[in-house]
């Protein structure tokens, strides 16, 4: 098991990684994604550990089920105690993203997953995530 610096939500029975330094938006891109139907798994701390081949994802118990909502403060959410990541988003700048990126890919602990980078400030950025997970499991075709 490793704990690495990133917040993970499930959307559809898949974890995404949400990654970047502090005050790029973890929890606050997280908090839009779980307004329209994501859960919790882990804020700012994530640990994972491979487990069959998978990357598993899930939260310290300490701060299991907490989300911080910077103006409201820490708040109990409810949560997916555990998840399979399917898909690694690294939150960037604007000035930091490509317009038409080629495919990426994030390895850890010898498990590989897709790798997009967003603005996690951007309008679009909850539906270029769900967008990103629907190319991860291959229901959508990106065209290169």
């Amino acid at each position: 098991m490793d704990r690495i610096y990133a917040t993970c939500v499930e959307i559809d029975g898949t974890g995404v990684l949400l990654r970047g330094p502090s005050g790029r938006g973890k929890s606050d891109l997280a908090l839009r994604l779980i307004d329209g139907g994501a859960r919790l798994v882990a804020d700012d701390y994530t640990e994972l550990e491979v487990r069959g081949g998978k990357l598993l994802a899930y939260a310290p118990s300490a701060i299991a089920g907490l989300l911080e909502v910077r103006g409201l403060g820490v708040l109990r959410m409810d949560r997916c105690p555990e998840v399979g990541l399917g898909l690694a988003i690294e939150l960037v700048r604007e000035t930091e993203m490509e317009r038409l990126p080629e495919p990426e890919t994030y390895r850890y602990l010898g498990v590989s997953l897709p790798l997009f980078k967003l603005n996690p400030f951007e309008v679009s950025a909850v539906p270029k995530v769900r967008l990103a997970l629907q190319i991860a499991k291959g229901t959508i075709m990106r065209i290169p």
